[in-house]
C-alpha cells in the first residue's frame, strides 16, 4: 500500500531483518521463566502486564550509587567492603555510566552464531588489586529476617549476575567468578517512623557460572524462528506460569461467551423469519 510500512513494531523479532536482534537481560530471564510468554512478547509484542514501580528500591539504588561513586572518585574502598575483608575498590572507567544505562545500551555483546545482541545494565563494578572485575548488584527489600547467604537469593537474581559476568567477559575484561549483592533490608522493628527508614546492609557473595547462557541463546533463537507455540513455563517455584494460565482461561471464557451470543442472535433471526407475513 502506498505510503504504508510493513515494518514490525520496535522490539519485535523480524526474521527477514539482517540487523542483530536486541535481547535484554530481562528478556533472557523471561525465556527461562516461560518460553510461551517470551514467544508472545518477542515475536508478537504481547507483553505481560507490568507490575507497580518499586520506587523505594530505585531510591535505594540511586543513593548507593552516589555513595560508591564518591569513593570511586577518591580511589578508596567502601567501609562495607573493608568490613567484609574484600580487597577491592569501585572501578573507574569512562564507560561506567553507559554500562549502567540499561534503557539506552548498557553493556552489550553480539552473539554472532545467533545474531542476538545481548545487553544489560549493571549497578556497579569493583576491581581487585590484580585487576579482576567484580560485578555488583544492589537489592532492597524489607523482611523480618533479611537474606544473608546465596541460598536466600532468588534464582532470577543469580541469573542476572551471571549474565552481567558473561557480558563483561565477552567484552574482554577479566572477571572474577565471585560477584556480590549489596543487600539493603528495611528495618520495620523500630519504635517509630520519625520520617526515616533504617536499613541493615549486607554483602552476599555469589559464585556465578555462565555456562548455560550460550546454549540458551541458541534455543531462544530457534524459538524466534519457529511458528510452534511453546508450552507454558514452570516459573516461580515450579508451578505453572500464572500469566499463561490467566490467558488460557480468559481466552476460553471469551470464546464461550462469543459463541453463546452468536447462537442467541441466530435463534432470534430464525424465529423472526418463521413469523407469518415475513
Amino acid at each position: 500500500m502506498a505510503g504504508g510500512s510493513s515494518a514490525k513494531p520496535w522490539g519485535v523479532f523480524d526474521p527477514t531483518a539482517a540487523a542483530p536482534f536486541k535481547v535484554s537481560r530481562s528478556k533472557i530471564d523471561l525465556f527461562v521463566e516461560c518460553p510461551r510468554c517470551a514467544f508472545l512478547d518477542l515475536k508478537y509484542g504481547v507483553k505481560r502486564p507490568s507490575g507497580p514501580s518499586f520506587t523505594l528500591n530505585n531510591a535505594v539504588d540511586e543513593l548507593l550509587k552516589r555513595e560508591f561513586d564518591a569513593l570511586r572518585a577518591k580511589g578508596e574502598p567502601h567501609p562495607l567492603v573493608k568490613a567484609y575483608g574484600i580487597d577491592a575498590v569501585p572501578l573507574k572507567h569512562e564507560k561506567l555510566d553507559e554500562w549502567r544505562d540499561a534503557l539506552k545500551r548498557g553493556i552489550a555483546y553480539l552473539h554472532e552464531p545467533t545474531n542476538l545482541l545481548v545487553r544489560g545494565g549493571v549497578d556497579d563494578v569493583w576491581t581487585t588489586r590484580s585487576g579482576k572485575l567484580i560485578i555488583v548488584d544492589y537489592k532492597a527489600t524489607s523482611k523480618k529476617v533479611g537474606p544473608s547467604t546465596e541460598n536466600d537469593l532468588y534464582d532470577s537474581y543469580k541469573r542476572q549476575m551471571e549474565v552481567y559476568q558473561w557480558l563483561f567477559r565477552k567484552n574482554g575484561f577479566p572477571v572474577s567468578p565471585k560477584g556480590y549483592f549489596v543487600y539493603a533490608n528495611g528495618n520495620s522493628d523500630a519504635e517509630a517512623f520519625d520520617a526515616k527508614l533504617e536499613f541493615d546492609i549486607k554483602l552476599i557473595p555469589y559464585d556465578g557460572d555462565d555456562a548455560w547462557i550460550e546454549p540458551l541463546l541458541v534455543r531462544l533463537k530457534a524459538m524466534l524462528l519457529s511458528h510452534e507455540i511453546p508450552a507454558p513455563g514452570t516459573a516461580f517455584g515450579g508451578g505453572p506460569c500464572d500469566f499463561c494460565g490467566y490467558r488460557d482461561a480468559a481466552g476460553k471464557t471469551l470464546m464461550m461467551i462469543h459463541f453463546e451470543q452468536k447462537a442467541k442472535k441466530t435463534a432470534v433471526h430464525q424465529a423472526a423469519a418463521k413469523e407469518p407475513g415475513l
